[in-house]
């Protein structure tokens, strides 16, 4: 089955200072960030790969919290939600069959309630987590487990942590048995049921890595690094240090040894996002349309 691959921005972030954000620029010029989403046409119907902000974020702001309002200070452009991508790019919100989420922070998970028909994908420690959280402070954060996001009752498919291996990561398994090109990878770190999704082209795989980082100096592998800003942030939300660490170490080590096989990439990172689209990733993959090495990304 070819693939139709989307790469779409669904939500642009703001946050004070692109020199400590961005590493480049002006100290008092604002960051800039991106909400990585893909959007996949497959013969099963579209697959939504996370949802970034959605129309009721966008409606009623304050419910993303003052906490999350002041420090990321999102657009919320209603352009940018994927209910008016999707739309735009002549479907309806019903062609969206799937939902696969990284994790369940409000950047993430904000757009749910404009597909509610849509099967939304889980890993069981990550479902557990929202519904249950473990972690008091985080109970209360404004940047996660914001019920709001799925009152309206998704129909969930909880995965258990188990499956296959796919190049040096264990218990990966599809989506559904109907979408074997559509992976769920295990990731934990930044929150405690975090996963990647990978996804089969015909020429290469593509890995969204959510926010297992979240600057593409951090997989660089030759000379790992990151910004103020993002370190702070990332030690700040992660929920296993341990674990963030080993997958952000492993995901280096995918690059060395299969980068010309599987293009990586995270959700936030602008320059990411900016050189996959321009690469023309928004065509049907592999079929010569530049498809970047990960290395290079």
């Amino acid at each position: 089955m070819t693939l139709k691959v989307h790469h779409i921005n669904c939500g642009t972030l703001r946050p004070f200072s692109a020199r400590i954000v961005n590493g480049t620029g002006s100290m008092l010029s604002p960051g800039y960030l991106v909400c990585h989403c893909l959007l996949i046409e497959t013969n099963d119907g579209l697959v939504l790969v996370d949802t970034g902000f959605g129309l009721g974020d966008v409606e009623n702001p304050k419910r993303l919290g003052r906490v999350t309002l002041a420090i990321t200070r999102p657009l919320l452009n209603p352009e940018e939600t994927a209910a008016r991508q999707v739309i735009g790019l002549g479907f309806n919100l019903e062609d969206v069959k799937h939902i696969v989420l990284t994790h369940f922070d409000v950047d993430h998970d904000g757009g749910l309630p404009d597909f509610p028909k849509a099967k939304v994908h889980v890993f069981a420690d990550e479902y557990e987590a929202a519904t249950a959280p473990r972690n008091g402070w985080k109970r209360l954060s404004p940047n996660r487990y914001l019920a709001d996001h799925w009152a309206h009752g998704p129909d969930w498919i909880i995965h258990q942590l188990q499956g296959e291996e796919w190049h040096g990561f264990d218990c990966v398994r599809a989506i559904t048995n109907s979408l074997p090109e559509v992976l769920l990878v295990p990731l934990r770190g930044h929150s405690y049921g975090h996963c990647g999704v990978a996804v089969h082209t015909p020429d290469q795989w593509l890995l969204h890595c959510g926010d297992a980082y979240g600057y593409r100096g951090e997989v660089d592998i030759d000379h790992p690094h990151n910004t103020i800003g993002l370190r702070l942030e990332q030690w700040v939300m992660q929920d296993d240090q341990r674990a963030r660490m080993h997958n952000k170490d492993r995901l280096r080590t995918l690059i060395r040894d299969h980068g010309k096989e599987v293009l990586v990439f995270c959700a936030h990172d602008p320059h990411e996002f900016a050189r996959i689209r321009d690469a023309g990733q928004n065509q049907v993959q592999g079929h010569g349309n530049g498809l970047l090495a990960a290395s290079d990304a």
